[in-house]
Parts: C-alpha cells; sequence; structure tokens
C-alpha cells in the first residue's frame, strides 16, 4: 500500500490550517480501558513469597552485569552495591528500597490532551506493534518497510478507536538510513496523529534527539515538568543491561520520561524452562533495571515489562500463545501489582505466516491473557505476525477490531435498572419474543458489540459479494480507512519548527545503514 498523501501539496498559512481543520475527519478514541473485572491470578502466597526470594538471592548471590558502562557501575557502588569487574550484585532489599520511589500510576501527555493516557492502577492503554523489518499485505506480499509503510501504520493507527496509543517503531524504514530513521518516525507521529507516542531508545543520543523533538512539540518546559514519552528499554537476557539501552534510559529517567524495563525472554533459551524460574529470572531483571532507573532520577515513571514466549524444542523456533507464557503473564502480572508498578504485557502475539486460523488462535489467547493477568501498557496489540518480523496490514485491521472485544470486557457486567430488564420480561411473558418490546428496542444499538470487519451476512449474500474471506475483508477496511484519513491540527508554526529540527539533524551527519 503505498503512501495515499505523498506528493499533497498543503498550505501553511492561517487561512489553510482553518481549512483543514474543517475538513478533517473526527476520529472518536475510546478512553483508557479501566477494568471492572477481577485480575486473573495463577500464584497462591506462598509460591510469590518463593519467587520473591529467589529473585533476590539472584541479585545477591549471581548479580546482574552492566556492560561498557562505567557510570553505571560507579552508581551501583555509591549505592551500596557490590561491583566486581562489570558485574554488580545488590545486598538484598537494596532494589526493593529504590524501587519504592518509582510512581505507582502516571500520566502520558498526548499533543491533544483529550487523549492522554493513564498508564498503572486497573487502567489498560493499547499501542500497536513495535519493531518489525517487514510488512506484508494482499497487494505487495512480504517485502522490507519504508518510510511510506510507516506512515500508513501511524495513519492506521490514528483511525483506530480502539488504540489509545500511537507507539513506536511499527515498523523499520529501512528506505531511511538507520541514523535518521528515529527523526522521520517521531515526526510521523507528531503530525499524522494527536495520540501519545514512543522514543527513539537504538542509541543514547537519538533518545536525546526524542526528548528535543517533543520540546519543539510540547514546548520545554511542558516537557520538563511532564511525561510526554514512553520508551522500551529491553534487557539482554539473561541478567546483562547493555550501554546502549542503559544510555536510552538515562536519557529518558534523567529527563523525567517513561521506560518500560522488559526482559526480552524465550523460555528455554534466555531463562529456564520452567514458569516459576523464569519468573524468578524476569523479577530479578526487571528489579535491577526499574531500580537503576530511580539511581538516574527518583521519581521518574517506569513499566515493569514481561516479554515472555517459550521455544520450540525442535525447531528452535519462537512459540506463542501457549499456556506456559499464559501463566508467566498472568504471574508477572500479581509480582507487578506487588511492586506497586504498572506492568506492560502480552500483545497480538503469533508465530503464523499469514493472517489466517493460526494467527487468529495464538492471537486470541495472548490478547484475552492480557487482559485478565492485569496489564496497564499492551505494545504489540495490533499487526503482529511471523514472530514480530512482519508488520501486516491485513492483520493490523483484523487485531485492532478485536480491541473492541477487550474494551467491552474489561467493562464488566452491570446490574443497574436498565440492566435488570425486568419490564421487558414482565412484557414479553411466556411464550413471546423480545425482538419488538420496548426495552430491545431501547438498547438493542448498544447491547452487544459487533466486529467493523468479521462477515455476519447469509450465505447467498456473501456468495454474491466474492466469497470474501477475513484476510480479504480486512484489507478492504484498511484501504477505506487510509482513502478517509485526514491528518489531526498541528499549529503550522510547530510544523515549521518540527521540520526545521529534522533538516538540521539529517544534515549535520552523513548518512548511515548500519
Amino acid at each position: 500500500m503505498q503512501d495515499i498523501t505523498a506528493g499533497r501539496r498543503r498550505g501553511r498559512g492561517g487561512g489553510a490550517a482553518r481549512r483543514a481543520a474543517q475538513g478533517a475527519t473526527t476520529v472518536e478514541t475510546a478512553r483508557t480501558i479501566t477494568r471492572a473485572i477481577p485480575d486473573f491470578e495463577v500464584l497462591t502466597e506462598e509460591a510469590l513469597e518463593i519467587i520473591e526470594w529467589n529473585a533476590e538471592t539472584v541479585l545477591e548471590e549471581v548479580g546482574v552485569n552492566f556492560v561498557n558502562n562505567p557510570g553505571a557501575l560507579q552508581r551501583w557502588r555509591d549505592a551500596g552495591a557490590d561491583v566486581t569487574g562489570e558485574r554488580v550484585r545488590l545486598p538484598r532489599g537494596l532494589a526493593r528500597k529504590l524501587i519504592s520511589t518509582a510512581p505507582g500510576q502516571f500520566v502520558q501527555h498526548a499533543r491533544n490532551p483529550e487523549k492522554s493516557v493513564s498508564i498503572g492502577g486497573r487502567d489498560l492503554v493499547l499501542a500497536p506493534v513495535y519493531g518489525p523489518p517487514f510488512v506484508r499485505d494482499l497487494e505487495g506480499g512480504r517485502r522490507y518497510a519504508t518510510l511510506d509503510d510507516f506512515r500508513n501504520f501511524v495513519k492506521l493507527g490514528h483511525m483506530s478507536p480502539w488504540l489509545q496509543h500511537s507507539g513506536g517503531t511499527v515498523c523499520e524504514p529501512t528506505d531511511v538510513p538507520v541514523n535518521k530513521r528515529h527523526l522521520e518516525m517521531i515526526r510521523a507521529h507528531a503530525t499524522l496523529t494527536d495520540k501519545p507516542f514512543m522514543g527513539a531508545v537504538t542509541e543514547p543520543s537519538r533518545a536525546q534527539d526524542s526528548v528535543e523533538m517533543c520540546e519543539v512539540i510540547f514546548g520545554r518546559d511542558f516537557v520538563s515538568e511532564n511525561c510526554v514519552l514512553t520508551s522500551l528499554i529491553n534487557i539482554n537476557s539473561p541478567l546483562t543491561f547493555d550501554d546502549t539501552m542503559m544510555g536510552a534510559l538515562e536519557v529518558y529517567a534523567a529527563a523525567g520520561q517513561a521506560c518500560i524495563i522488559s526482559p526480552f525472554i524465550v523460555g528455554g533459551a534466555m531463562a529456564p524452562v520452567s514458569v516459576a524460574g523464569t519468573l524468578t529470572q524476569v523479577l530479578a531483571e526487571t528489579m535491577a533495571g526499574v531500580a537503576y532507573s530511580q539511581l538516574i532520577r527518583p521519581g521518574a515513571p517506569v513499566i515493569m515489562g514481561a516479554f515472555v514466549t517459550s521455544i520450540d524444542m525442535n525447531s528452535g523456533a519462537p512459540t506463542f500463545g501457549t499456556p506456559e507464557a499464559s501463566q508467566i503473564t498472568y504471574g508477572a502480572g500479581q509480582l507487578a501489582r506487588r511492586l506497586g508498578l504498572p506492568y506492560r504485557s502480552a500483545g497480538s502475539f503469533c508465530g503464523s505466516k499469514l493472517p489466517d486460523a493460526q494467527a487468529a488462535y495464538e492471537t486470541a489467547n495472548t490478547l484475552n491473557t492480557g487482559l485478565l493477568a492485569g496489564v496497564n501498557f499492551m505494545l504489540h496489540a495490533c499487526g503482529w505476525l511471523e514472530g514480530g518480523l512482519v508488520a501486516s496490514y491485513e492483520k493490523f485491521v483484523m487485531d485492532a477490531d478485536q480491541l473492541g472485544f477487550l474494551h467491552r470486557m474489561a467493562a464488566g457486567v452491570s446490574v443497574d435498572e436498565a440492566a435488570q430488564a425486568m419490564d421487558a420480561i414482565r412484557e414479553v411473558g411466556p411464550g413471546g419474543h423480545y425482538l419488538g418490546c420496548a426495552h430491545t428496542q431501547a438498547h438493542f444499538k448498544s447491547a452487544f458489540w459487533r466486529s467493523d470487519v468479521l462477515d455476519y451476512k447469509p450465505f447467498e449474500t456473501w456468495a454474491e459479494e466474492g466469497g470474501r474471506d477475513t484476510a480479504t475483508l480486512a484489507a478492504a477496511r484498511a484501504r477505506r480507512l487510509l482513502d478517509s484519513y485526514t491528518p489531526p491540527t498541528l499549529d503550522p508554526a510547530v510544523g515549521e519548527a518540527l521540520d526545521a529540527y529534522v533538516a538540521q539533524k539529517r544534515e549535520s551527519m552523513p548518512d548511515a545503514f548500519a
């Protein structure tokens, strides 16, 4: 799918801006999901205490490595840790003491204040897929992602009523030099949507650029006092914190911006094969990472993450939607709540190469697990295909549609006077039907969640329309959304300043593709 806005000229003057605002498509975004249902808990109190004790033992006896980062090692020495070479061992209780300054809930501000999100507590924020180098659609098949693809996915995210967050690297724009991609990605998030977004983490200077671009967008004073970025800091499991990710964390924490501290676990390869063993390592790693963020700046917002999948012991390929991964997701949610931290996990995970039945089964398992596990920030909530190597247009639309199901499930069951429906039961009585009764007529439009993608037509109608499968229907919906897309309003002065910043940065360094 090519960028439908490519080559289109837009005026920057006040009159043009007003006309654009008057013609803009209004996109209603559902508010952050606030769960009115209980969390599903798989670990007993005894199991939780065992895992917590063992995690502290790992930090105290085994330790974690902070590689190529002398500043981090000195911070740990000053905090009372035992540092030998690049190995850091934390006395029992030190990490938990440091973590106590991290907020249990915080707000990430969006360019449109009405779309700011609360992260933590009973809330769930949904963000799209992150990081695939490839894209796929029915027209072009599997191919390397481009900047046009990236912009299209940001537009689709903007048009989705169920996504509260624009995400970060929704795909890798491989036609842009590596050292300049972050500039174009942040600019796309800042101009093509007014939802909150994520910053770059592939090099500390790129994290700094992300903060500075937000200062252009929001104002320096606002950024200094508020969270406007959430960024993904992956731990190099097992038990290793590399200088690239930690350098980005140091930039964001110092600036008061949020970081997701998240192990990248493939069970059996980067963690033990047992659920309890993996949870022990996940807890140890996240405690060390969150504690380090608080060494940089006490009170810096942070999210405890757990990206966990299992491995096929025959092929070595990662597997998704498995019961063991669900158990770890549930258990990590319990551990995060006991630490008082917001929790990131789950997503539209699948190993399938196509948006087919395998993709649907695995994705449904993981999305529902995330809802019931108490996840607060769900990255990869739509668009994930082929183990995260591919961002799929069709699956993006299919998944985004199913996120509406999560919204409805999270609302719980109402027992107010209208929901009790006693008037309807009295009106219809024995042997009747409810289709024409007053209660049905008053509530039928909102009574049942309805998909915008799936086909519910009679067979004859479905056949006459070409017998389209779900992927075909999703492709058509993606095209309709892109064709109807209108960018949200943006102060022309902010847009010009952002363009000038990007131009200056791009001109200041030669292209690098590695």
